[in-house]
């Protein structure tokens, strides 16, 4: 547990620091440094080879076809009821503080596309190889004892690390799908997959929602009743029924069947220094960070200024008045990143929104 405690910590402080900053490069940096690089570290550092002892190695693309199928169906299946009941039974004020829609305002065309593939490939390939890889292949006892008790608490871990209350059983039932992919085929690939297809159908679906009419008008949250809940959950069963029917006649996609023992994942070179392996990951994430400095300066300059000055989020029935100056607000920040407007510009306004706003934020934003 001592790796969750040491990600968990790092997710709260550089994690946060580097999504307030930029979130498309934050997403990265939070995928890439603290979960595979720590995970990577800790391994090497107790006489694993990372890649052997995750399961990430050898690659098997039939089970990772099969994986990637059965998180497709899962999400319609599965996610979308839990999602769309939780989203009900949650209170008004609860779903607008924990609205995901909110990383996605005010980003770039390269932006959005950044943040996107870091849900869509870093966020599965970095996650798994942590909380399924690490967490779980570490707390998994040897046969012939369950590992039902690792698997269920790696799950619950997975979704807490993602701070979402709203979304906190949906992402259990995923994590429980991940993790028993990973026992039932021996590999980390199945579960990558079911997670990247997971993501990319929800963020595919997201973007089409927001961009619809009826998104305009009535927000994100609105646009699904019970009926259409109902129909996506049929089909996705009749998938997942097909799906489990199909590898009745193609055994191959269950893969090797079986997780590499410790002896076969120790690594037969002498284990480098601590420092030694932990330098490369430190310079790296270093220099990773200088250069969103020096590339997007203003950007960096422009988040900091918000955090010292928040402004509360505006409910989705505020009066056209507010919406027009929040929105004024957006493009004026556009305007002074690109250079084009002088930064006080913004800085006035920023401060005179949060003070004319402050009193919501003391009870229902307006």
């Amino acid at each position: 547990m001592l790796a969750v405690v040491l990600a968990f910590g790092l997710y709260l402080t550089l994690g946060a620091t580097t999504q307030v900053l930029n979130p498309a490069f934050g997403v990265w940096f939070t995928e890439v440094f603290l979960f595979l690089g720590l995970a990577w570290v800790m391994l090497r550092r107790a006489g694993f080879r990372p890649a052997t002892y995750t399961g990430l190695t050898p690659f098997e693309g039939k089970p990772a076809l099969f994986g990637f199928l059965l998180g497709v169906a899962n999400f319609f299946a599965v996610v979308v009821p839990i999602q769309f009941l939780a989203q009900r039974l949650a209170p008004p004020w609860l779903r607008e503080l924990f609205d995901a829609s909110r990383l996605f305002e005010g980003q770039t065309s390269f932006e959005l596309a950044l943040l996107l593939g870091g849900v869509s490939v870093a966020a599965p390939l970095c996650e798994e190889f942590f909380f399924r890889g690490l967490v779980q292949r570490a707390m998994t006892p040897p046969a012939p004892a369950s590992p039902w008790r690792a698997l269920i608490i790696t799950s619950v871990v997975f979704s807490a690390f993602h701070l979402d209350p709203v979304g906190f059983l949906a992402r259990v039932e995923l994590g429980l799908l991940f993790g028993w992919l990973l026992l039932r085929t021996g590999s980390l690939w199945p579960s990558i997959a079911a997670h990247a297809a997971n993501n990319i159908v929800s963020s595919v679906l997201f973007l089409i929602a927001t961009h619809s009419s009826a998104a305009k008008d009535t927000g994100t949250d609105d646009v699904t009743d019970w009926r259409a809940v109902l129909g996506l959950a049929l089909v996705g069963w009749t998938v997942l029924l097909g799906l489990r029917a199909a590898s009745r006649h193609v055994p191959a996609v269950w893969g090797r069947g079986t997780p590499p023992d410790d002896e076969a994942a120790r690594a037969t070179k002498p284990v480098p220094l601590f420092a030694v392996q932990l330098l490369p990951w430190v310079v790296a994430a270093t220099l990773s960070v200088g250069a969103l400095a020096l590339l997007d300066g203003r950007g960096v300059s422009l988040s900091v200024y918000d955090v010292q000055h928040p402004v509360p989020p505006l409910s989705k029935d505020a009066p056209p008045g507010f919406q027009a100056e929040r929105k004024a607000l957006q493009q004026l920040r556009k305007a002074v990143r690109k250079g084009e407007m002088p930064m006080e510009l913004y800085e006035e306004e920023r401060v005179r929104q949060a003070e004319a706003h402050a009193p919501a934020s003391k009870g229902e934003p307006r």
